[in-house]
């Protein structure tokens, strides 16, 4: 699942989103680099993320988010095997209760 880019990553996109200080700044970038669709998946699956790490199973989630259940699949095997970053925000947004 964690295939490598095919291309070196361009770090000034992270490094951008690194700078932004507050909620409107963050929401107002990504409404600028994302189409309305983007921003709606990318949302979509963090909240599915979000009902998986609760616990949630999966036909509870599909009614309370929409998402296929390719998409719950596709992030439950990121939460599974990827790279933690769904951990890393969880873990600080508890902190930060």
């Amino acid at each position: 699942m964690n295939k490598l880019p095919k291309k070196p990553r361009n770090e000034n996109l992270y490094k951008a989103i690194l700078s932004l200080s507050t909620m409107d700044e963050c929401m107002n970038f990504f409404d600028d680099l994302c189409t309305v669709s983007e921003l709606m998946a990318m949302e979509q699956r963090y909240q599915v993320a979000s009902c998986l790490n609760d616990g949630m199973i999966y036909n509870d989630i599909l009614a309370e988010t929409g998402a296929s259940s390719a998409t719950i699949s596709r992030v439950n095997r990121s939460l599974q095997y990827g790279k933690g970053g769904y951990e890393v925000v969880f873990e600080r947004l508890k902190e930060n209760k």
